[in-house]
């Protein structure tokens, strides 16, 4: 088969463009530093209707590492919602977080426990097409991290401004007919990336990638119950040896959904 000069040209850079990325991604991986954990979270999602276009959330997620033995994180979360419609919802609220020293490369530079204090607004927009419901959900957060400022401070003794942005896409279908109806089963996934920006940002722009695979079950309106697999990527903010640092966090998780 005979090509032009112009496919040829094309057929040649496809193939340096090809080696190229190949090449970059095995320096990537073989400058990195890999820290891999199981994990399990187990996690409680509550909104309450107050007025027909207002609710308060709150959440509480029990995070642990080695599936359930040890701590990996204690996450807090409050927020007031506004219901533009059924479809869009503003979210704002305040989160209080502990991160724990686990893993062979802890997140805290000193290897302790830090406290995180941080406030969020967020935007979610479902849609519905035939069987299949989407949300997405997009976020700013404001945070402030605990640190050490030396190795001789018992008590976290500053905290770090920084700024990060997350989107989730999720998609949910129901294993029985065109809605998912009181005591049926559903399936579900996600992926939620997390970025972070300002002067504070460290290593890590890319701070965290989530990919869930789920199956839940919808006691009625009120009451729903989902688990299954989760993969958590996060990267350090700092380097060791000059190295960057990323963690890979495997487990499940499993959510109690309570809408009141």
């Amino acid at each position: 088969m005979k090509h032009n000069g112009l496919t040829d040209i094309c057929l040649k850079f496809i193939g340096l463009l090809t080696g190229l990325i190949i090449t970059l991604n095995c320096y990537a991986q073989s400058s990195r530093i890999t820290d891999k954990n199981n994990i399990g979270w187990y996690a409680a999602f509550a909104t309450i209707r107050v007025a027909p276009k207002w609710s308060i959330h709150y959440e509480y997620q029990w995070r642990r590492d080695d599936y359930i033995t040890n701590w990996q994180q204690s996450l807090k979360r409050a927020g007031i919602n506004y219901h533009i419609n059924k479809d869009i919802t503003l979210r704002a609220g305040y989160g209080w977080i502990e991160t724990y020293a686990y893993g062979e490369y802890p997140l805290n530079t000193m290897g302790r426990q830090y406290t995180e204090h941080r406030a969020f607004q967020a935007l979610m927009v479902k849609s519905i097409t035939g069987r299949w419901e989407f949300t997405h959900r997009y976020m700013l957060e404001q945070r402030w991290v605990g640190r050490y400022s030396s190795p001789q401070q018992s008590k976290q003794d500053d905290f770090v401004y920084t700024n990060r942005m997350r989107y989730q896409g999720r998609v949910q279908v129901p294993l029985k007919g065109l809605t998912l109806d009181d005591r049926e089963f559903y399936l579900a996934a996600y992926d939620e990336i997390f970025i972070g920006f300002g002067k504070n940002v460290g290593e890590n722009i890319f701070d965290q990638n989530r990919i869930a695979l789920l199956a839940g079950y919808k006691f009625n309106s009120a009451i729903k119950i989902e688990g299954g697999f989760i993969n958590q990527t996060a990267q350090l903010g700092r380097e060791i040896y000059e190295r960057n640092v990323f963690q890979y966090n495997n487990g499940f998780i499993i959510s109690g959904i309570f809408n009141w």
